[in-house]
């Protein structure tokens, strides 16, 4: 395999070893994401390897560096179907719910054509029935004040008539 790069126009598929992530060894994964870093510096406009770099970091376990890969694609075209959908994908395995559903929808709405609305349509679908069936999604949004309160006093009153005693 050769270590450079052939700038290519973009295709609506990804490249073939991130079709199926389970056939890539991880030697052959450490090098692509070299290859794909290496890549990134030299074309820092490219949201499309950005996203691969992202797609290899999830692959390789490491959920920053693909976390930080998606966010720096996103951030470099907001338009691209590709890196929303897999940072919703990424959200949604982190199980934040809440923020895969939001970034799922944003990917719906960029779908170019029906193949891509499909895929964001089924991982939306995904992420809320396991929102609506498995998690309870939390939001801490009301005061906590008169609950403290209420335990506390229970407790002194507690200790107030253990020591009576």
């Amino acid at each position: 395999m050769s270590e450079t790069l052939v700038p290519v126009s973009p295709s609506p598929l990804l490249p073939i070893p991130w079709r199926d992530p389970h056939t890539v060894p991880p030697g052959e994964l450490s090098s692509h994401i070299q290859t794909l870093e290496r890549a990134c510096l030299e074309r820092p406009e490219s949201s499309d390897l950005r996203t691969v770099l992202g797609i290899a970091h999830a692959m390789n376990y490491d959920v920053y560096k693909s976390m930080d890969a998606l966010e720096a694609a996103i951030a470099i075209e907001p338009s691209n179907f590709w890196a929303q959908l897999k940072y919703g994908e990424l959200l949604y395995r982190l199980r934040a719910l809440t923020r895969a559903e939001a970034e799922t929808s944003k990917a719906l709405e960029l779908a170019g054509s029906g193949w891509q609305l499909s895929l964001a349509r089924k991982q939306l679908q995904e992420v809320r029935r396991l929102s609506w069936d498995t998690t309870r999604n939390v939001t801490w949004d009301k005061p906590l004040a008169w609950p403290a309160l209420t335990l506390t006093l229970g407790v002194l009153i507690m200790f107030a008539v253990m020591l009576w005693k």
